[in-house]
């Protein structure tokens, strides 16, 4: 039995985007900052407390991270409620691939809270109901590059780290799943080829990869 772990900001929900713009849109209405969208690109994939904290910090700002939470939270819903796809190319054919095969379990390991990684995953079309375990970071006590969130996953879905593959968008989303063990393809949605170099793999989309891509990763020498 084989195992595909989703990473979902940016590898299935293109979220980087909405992300970024609730933040800027938290900052204006909060603290009256007129921050950037590429401000927050170097903390994807990190946990939100991060993402939301560090470039204030780094501008010397201080913020009440559970206020920001919250209001960046509503803004980023309002977002995912537009009537927007979000769903990234080649994401859907994939994920019914793998769904389909009876040698394939799927998973999905986010680091966004719950009720966050829910609204984009049905702003994208994709229903969770599909997959055999969902592991959000409301799960995990620590964030990536922690492997834990892969370990949840691996145990979830009873496949061992060696025969699982991890589709991954962020530099430290791939550290995570290397460090638990686990095969890695990277598409290229949030950073350019050369900040993903740790991966198994490198795609700029996902239309690029099927079963017969993941086998084959699965047989590269570690």
């Amino acid at each position: 039995m084989y195992g595909l772990i989703f990473d979902n900001d940016g590898v299935m929900s293109d979220t980087e985007g909405p992300c970024a713009e609730a933040s800027v849109a938290m900052y204006k209405a909060l603290y009256g900052v007129d921050m950037r969208k590429d401000d927050f690109t170097p903390y994807i994939g990190t946990g939100m407390v991060n993402y939301l904290s560090t470039p204030a910090r780094l501008r010397g700002i201080e913020i009440d991270i559970d206020q920001a939470i919250t209001m960046f939270t509503e803004k980023f819903i309002e977002i995912m409620e537009s009537g927007r796809d979000i769903s990234l190319p080649g994401v859907h054919a994939l994920i019914m691939a793998a769904q389909a095969h009876p040698d394939w379990k799927i998973a999905i390991a986010t680091s966004t809270p719950g009720h966050k990684a829910e609204k984009s995953l049905k702003a994208a079309r994709i229903d969770k109901n599909l997959f055999d375990a969902f592991i959000h970071g409301d799960m995990v006590t620590r964030q990536k590059p922690d492997p834990e969130i892969y370990h949840l996953a691996s145990h979830a879905l009873a496949v061992p780290a060696e025969n699982a593959v991890v589709i991954e968008d962020s530099i430290e989303g791939i550290r995570a799943a290397k460090a638990a063990d686990m095969k890695c393809i990277a598409v290229t949605n949030s950073f350019s080829a050369e900040h993903l170099e740790q991966a198994d793999k490198i795609v700029s989309t996902l239309e690029d990869v099927t079963l017969q891509t993941l086998y084959e990763v699965l047989e590269q020498n570690t």
